[in-house]
């Protein structure tokens, strides 16, 4: 089976600013495009993914987990965070459920926004720079690029995707005076993952920062802002 990423293509390029804020109240309010997306999503249903290349599969899983969490994303909005709140405490329950529940059917397996990542991504790929790709439609997320990843190119958008990430100021950056380096939380809660490929976190950012960081800095983890990625 040959995947159409092109549908999905045009969808982020539409709504999806260069600097990966979504238009959700257009998007929604466009009833062409609302259906686009729902139809992108029905025709991969019958994809079986062990038939698949590596490549495929991951250019497909990093899209499907964006396309359906902003599917979830419209079906609430006017929302102002998937992390929502009762008279100012969390509502984590709900906030559990938006990553859980299951929320799509691809061949026999029906998949939630956790089963996509950790089931079948981090379980059957060695591949760090998935959390790059990854976008739960919150600020603290890696930008969501106006693009779909594709199979062909896969590599080097993970790796731009990475190099986006961790020179963003916003998201990590390197105090050289005090020796620290300020990290997203993503390092902290999928530390393991960076670590099977470097020593450090510090090692695995030298990889992509524009920043020459000392070995031994201190690491300090940023707060995760969870305000939704609109624009």
């Amino acid at each position: 089976m040959v995947i159409d990423f092109e549908p999905w293509h045009q969808l982020l390029g539409g709504y999806v600013t260069p600097k990966g804020q979504v238009d959700y109240q257009r998007w929604k309010g466009d009833v062409d495009a609302s259906a686009q997306l729902q139809d992108w999503l029905v025709s991969l249903q019958a994809t079986e993914l062990s038939a698949m290349p590596q490549n495929t599969q991951l250019a497909l899983l990093i899209n499907l987990y964006n396309a359906l969490t902003i599917n979830q994303v419209l079906g609430k909005f006017p929302i102002d965070s998937v992390r929502p709140s009762i008279m100012g405490v969390p509502n984590l329950a709900s906030f559990k459920l938006f990553f859980s529940k299951p929320v799509y059917q691809l061949g026999v397996q029906k998949l939630s926004l956790d089963g996509i990542e950790h089931d079948l991504l981090r379980r059957q790929f060695s591949e760090p720079r998935i959390h790059f790709a990854l976008v739960c439609a919150s600020i603290s997320c890696p930008q969501l690029r106006n693009e779909a990843y594709r199979p062909e190119t896969i590599s080097q958008q993970l790796d731009d995707a990475a190099q986006q990430f961790m020179n963003d100021p916003e998201k990590n950056r390197y105090d050289g005076a005090n020796n620290i380096l300020y990290c997203s939380k993503i390092f902290q809660w999928y530390e393991n993952d960076f670590l099977s490929e470097s020593r450090s976190i510090v090692e695995y950012f030298q990889k992509y920062s524009q920043q020459q960081i000392s070995a031994d800095a201190a690491i300090e983890y940023l707060p995760y802002d969870w305000r939704l990625n609109k624009l």
